[in-house]
């Protein structure tokens, strides 16, 4: 019973070394991404996208998340020092009260970012969606990330195994009392990132209709996981018939042309009326003048003759 209890014990004792050793090299090779992370905006090179990586605005208790906070900061940042030209806020959209991407958009709004700039993925359930997606889905070949330090090289090292040229934007860390579960649970997610990768050949859960970033958005329902961004639909436009009072004004118009025609016509008609008229009435005058003056004429004549 003793012996079984000491192999029992050594395969324990195996087993958390091998764990160990594993959490060491995952946190080793990962930590080499950090070449491709940036602290100053001002050493960042430029791209044409950021991609902020998601988190909760609040935290279990209500009160306000820090890495959420510092990564709108840090977006904006990029976007205001000309570093970037559009940014892609990815995050989880699991169910309609939690929704990561909508409340991200919002924050930049709010921080003075103009709307059209922004473009959401509301697949982004981990951090491979996110990045994998961007490429996929989005189009980015190379862009920057938008996370705390540790999560940037994570991301950095997923986007180099697939072929994006990424690099990172450091947001401010938070305070050791709020980060230090983060930053355990990151130990582990480093270990499953390679084994997502190297061992289960994990991809995106959703991909989707590509979008491109810069161009008219496709109209898509709304959905509560939300594989595509969607937008409103657009109203049709209405053909508009003609226009029946215009059709009576210009049957007025036309009515009222053709009165004034036959008015001008009766004029003209009256007027040669009356001219000729007036040349019978001359005529008659001549006339009887001349009838006046013959007789008397003819008189005259003899007398003068002897």
């Amino acid at each position: 019973m003793k012996k079984f209890a000491k192999i029992l014990l050594a395969c324990f004792c195996l087993l958390l070394a091998s764990a160990a050793m594993l959490l060491g090299y995952s946190e080793w090779t990962i930590s080499d991404a950090r070449h491709y992370t940036y602290d100053d905006v001002d050493a960042v090179p430029y791209n044409r996208v950021a991609l902020v990586l998601g988190t909760s605005k609040y935290l279990i208790g209500g009160s306000p998340n820090h890495y959420f906070k510092y990564r709108i900061k840090a977006a904006a940042e990029l976007y205001n020092n000309g570093k970037v030209d559009y940014i892609l806020v990815s995050g989880d959209n699991a169910t309609v009260q939690y929704n990561e991407p909508r409340q991200m958009r919002r924050a930049l709004i709010q921080a003075g970012i103009p709307a059209k700039a922004i473009y959401s993925d509301y697949a982004g359930f981990r951090t491979l969606d996110s990045i994998v997606r961007a490429k996929e889905v989005f189009g980015q070949a190379h862009f920057t990330v938008v996370s705390q330090a540790f999560h940037n090289e994570r991301a950095i090292f997923i986007a180099r195994h697939f072929g994006i040229e990424a690099v990172g934007f450091n947001a401010k860390d938070p305070s050791a009392y709020q980060g230090i579960k983060t930053r355990v649970r990151e130990v582990f997610a480093r270990l499953m990132g390679l084994l997502d990768l190297y061992v289960l050949d994990k991809g995106p859960k959703f991909l989707g209709e590509p979008i491109v970033i810069g161009g008219p958005t496709p109209c898509q329902t709304l959905s509560t996981i939300g594989a595509s961004q969607p937008c409103l639909p657009i109203p049709p436009v209405a053909h508009k018939p003609p226009l029946a009072p215009a059709a009576s004004t210009a049957t007025a118009t036309s009515a009222a042309t053709d009165t004034a025609l036959t008015a001008s016509s009766a004029m003209s008609t009256s007027a040669a009326t009356a001219s000729k008229e007036a040349d019978a009435a001359k005529a008659a005058v001549a006339t009887s003048a001349a009838l006046s003056t013959g007789p008397a004429t003819s008189g005259a004549a003899p007398a003068s003759t002897p």
